[in-house]
């Protein structure tokens, strides 16, 4: 059984940070690749950032130099480090094992003005 738990989502002003967390289960940590994605109402879920078994990372455009993706094979969790928040980055926010079905629960981020 695959099971993937957030946590870490809030509500923050804009030029805040947060640090989302995903801790999994049920799948061989170190052997896979791990990402981030968001969707915000009326939009197609994006990718944010997803890192790879080797610690190679890529990041959507709209994030890039804002946010950092990292791993703990030790404790199969992925974490999310989200700097310099802007309202638009406001969406729930998902974990994935990539390329599969296997996703967390959401989490929201709520960024104000």
């Amino acid at each position: 059984q695959v099971q993937l738990v957030e946590s870490g989502g809030g509500l923050v002003q804009a030029g805040g940070s947060l640090r989302l967390s995903c801790a999994a289960s049920g799948i061989i940590f170190s052997r896979k690749t791990m990402g981030w994605y968001r969707q915000a109402p009326g939009k197609q879920r994006e990718m944010v950032a997803i890192i790879g078994p080797t610690g190679g990372t890529n990041y959507g455009d709209s994030v890039k130099g804002r946010f950092t993706i990292s791993s703990d094979n030790t404790k199969n969790t992925v974490y999310l480090q989200m700097n310099s928040l802007k309202p638009d980055d406001t969406a729930v926010y998902y974990c994935n094992v990539v390329a599969t079905r296997y996703w967390g629960q959401g989490t929201q981020v709520t960024v104000s003005s």
